[in-house]
């Protein structure tokens, strides 16, 4: 064999990595570059944003941002988090058991509950605003915080109990037989072994769903007013009859989006180690 044929195929695999690695990049930079723009933009003036040509040179300036603060984001920024943690927790707390027995401890008829779960959200959400809205009016239930955690629990569930429920799968059967061989109890067994292991998938499944939950915005719109507004509720002020306001806009999406990329960057460890689960035997 020629010596020069391995150091060839090395040099072959290094720009092959070199390739993948510029075009994840690439891909990385295509999809930041609105969020990029977006916080550019809460720095500028109206005049420096609303313009036919970009501004890429401008003065940059708080005032956009001390705008939004006066505006009174504080009640909205504060039912936002209200409703996406404790939906969140609620999620977690009807999905972990739900899951487990749809796993783990598979109950008659696993299939049907399963199907059952994802068949609710088959159904659009502006299909059932209706007897929602009617629903909720008529137990005097309209512009309360407590029925958008109820709203957006039910609609995270589902979606949380399918993810679960493929996280407790990839456990070891083994590793459950011996906890059981060694006298643990069921209630030892989820909390000593089986969540331990799947935490990352926990820590994945909740904060997809504190993105649903944040990012909710026709139920929010429909069912309330004041009271339990939230952030998606607030940005639409921006849109007035006399136009939009750019700037203003995008420092309080920016505003907006800080709490979930925050989330994001602390549990992203876990949340890769999560959706990854399974991947590699």
């Amino acid at each position: 064999m020629n010596a020069a044929e391995p150091s060839a195929r090395r040099v072959k695999r290094l720009l092959g990595r070199s390739a993948w690695t510029a075009g994840a990049w690439l891909a990385g930079l295509v999809f930041f570059f609105p969020v990029l723009w977006m916080a550019l933009t809460a720095f500028k003036q109206e005049s420096d944003a609303y313009t036919t040509t970009p501004q890429l040179v401008f003065s940059p300036t708080l005032d956009q941002f001390r705008a939004v603060f006066a505006s009174g984001i504080g009640p909205y920024l504060a039912n936002s988090a209200l409703a996406t943690v404790l939906s969140t927790l609620l999620v977690l707390a009807l999905g972990v058991p739900a899951a487990y027995a749809l796993s783990i401890r598979s109950v008659r008829k696993w299939r049907d509950a399963l199907f059952f779960f994802i068949s609710t959200k088959m159904l659009p959400v502006v299909a059932a605003i209706v007897p929602i809205y009617l629903a909720v009016r008529d137990i005097g239930a309209l512009d309360d915080i407590g029925t958008l955690i109820v709203l957006y629990t039910a609609m995270n569930l589902p979606i949380a109990v399918w993810m679960l429920r493929s996280f407790f799968l990839e456990v070891p059967g083994e590793v459950l037989e011996a906890a059981r061989v060694d006298g643990a109890t069921q209630r030892q067994e989820i909390t000593q072994v089986l969540l331990p292991m799947v935490a990352p998938g926990i820590a994945a499944t909740a904060l997809i769903c504190v993105i649903f939950s944040w990012n909710e915005f026709f139920l929010a719109l429909n069912l309330t007013s004041v009271r339990a507004a939230t952030m998606p509720v607030f940005l639409i002020g921006f849109m007035t009859s006399e136009g939009l306001y750019w700037a203003r806009l995008a420092a309080a999406a920016t505003l907006a989006c800080l709490p979930v990329l925050l989330a994001g960057w602390i549990a992203q460890k876990q949340l890769v180690r999560g959706l990854s689960m399974g991947a590699v035997k």
